[in-house]
């Protein structure tokens, strides 16, 4: 198939409509990571460029004195009826682009390309990772392969990921846990269930427990991260006359960025300490990803915060700032469109939120 030709130096609205109208659904990125690549490779001046697999990395030695990383991810979740992209103009919402990845994050996206092409003297080097997979399960994601493979690529003195923010700064993220409690009991006919123990029964108590919890809030940088504690999901019992022996109840916990994960399912055992002592339930981590620091009195960050004009807050959920974290890289979510209309069939972003953020950035990255 031919590569479609990417203008990156023209309007980031436009540029955003043409990265939105390209086939990018996960695991299928190799189409807008050649478009990309060659866009790059035509359009710069300075970079170095490689591939790898359908990751696009480009980065400057100019030897300013801090580096900054521009860091997006090219794909999708599945089109719903929503692509070639579209704009419209009403009185109520404004100049609006409608599509596919509008929200996340083909804008922002558009935004870091276009800066890489435009900055003739930027104040720092500068790092673009553009990576496929985001939208899926994490051992797919592109970021954690360069992480892995290549870590030399991630390294700078702040990070900026173009994830849906509003433009506003998100700083850091909270990390995540899931635990699985089990409780064991005895099978029986429910006709005689005298006769047996009911596993669903032993999960009474922690469900109390739950619904006594009273989440921490915390400030750390002058951002306030609310934690979590919830059900997520119940499951028990064989059959409508049948006592069951098993039953589970898996719970999440979003935490802030000050706890460990290790200190985290602590803190869940914690809470579920009754039960868990007297030998009802048995607690077990299913799954778990460390949280962020948002690392704003960093002066590569604090020069980004002055540049929003002190617009920032903690960033809730969970997203790749935390791979920077863990390579000691202060960083930063940042970048178009209402976080809450990603993924939905109705994704759309406001036109002047992308050249907003364009603005933004370039007074940044040129201070």
């Amino acid at each position: 198939m031919t590569v479609p030709d990417l203008n990156l130096r023209a309007d980031p609205v436009d540029l955003t409509a043409a990265l939105v109208d390209m086939r990018s659904v996960s695991r299928d990125e190799s189409l807008i990571a050649d478009a990309v690549e060659a866009a790059l490779r035509a359009q710069t001046r300075g970079f170095e460029i490689s591939r790898f697999g359908n990751r696009v990395l480009a980065r400057t030695h100019r030897g300013r004195p801090t580096r900054v990383v521009l860091a997006g991810h090219l794909d999708t979740v599945p089109i719903a009826d929503n692509v070639p992209s579209w704009r419209t103009d009403t009185p109520e919402e404004g100049d609006v682009l409608h599509g596919c990845g509008t929200v996340d994050m083909k804008s922002g996206l558009a935004v870091f390309l276009h800066l890489i092409a435009t900055l003739d003297d930027p104040a720092h080097d500068l790092t673009l990772i553009a990576y496929d997979c985001e939208e899926i399960a994490a051992q797919h994601n592109g970021l954690g392969f360069i992480e892995r493979e290549k870590p030399e690529w991630l390294a700078g003195d702040v990070a900026i990921l173009g994830e849906p923010t509003g433009g506003l700064i998100e700083a850091g993220c909270q990390g995540t846990l899931r635990v699985r409690l089990t409780a064991s009991g005895v099978r029986a006919h429910s006709a005689r269930s005298w006769m047996g123990e009911n596993a669903v029964h032993k999960l009474a108590q922690a469900l109390t427990a739950l619904q006594r919890y009273a989440p921490r809030r915390v400030d750390i940088d002058g951002c306030e991260y609310r934690e979590g504690l919830s059900a997520v999901a119940i499951s028990g019992g064989v059959a409508g006359n049948v006592v069951p022996d098993e039953a589970y109840l898996d719970v999440n916990f979003r935490f802030a960025p000050d706890r460990t994960p290790e200190q985290a399912f602590e803190h869940v055992r914690e809470v579920f300490a009754e039960s868990l002592a007297d030998g009802t339930l048995v607690a077990e981590v299913t799954d778990s990803a460390p949280g962020a620091l948002p690392g704003l009195g960093n002066p590569a960050a604090a020069g980004l915060v002055e540049a929003a004009n002190g617009r920032f807050r903690a960033k809730f959920g969970w997203t790749d700032v935390a791979r920077f974290s863990s390579l000691g890289v202060p960083a930063v979510n940042l970048g178009p469109g209402d976080p809450s209309l990603a993924h939905r069939a109705d994704e759309r972003v406001p036109v002047a939120q992308i050249r907003e953020v364009t603005e933004l950035l370039r007074a940044y990255l040129t201070a």
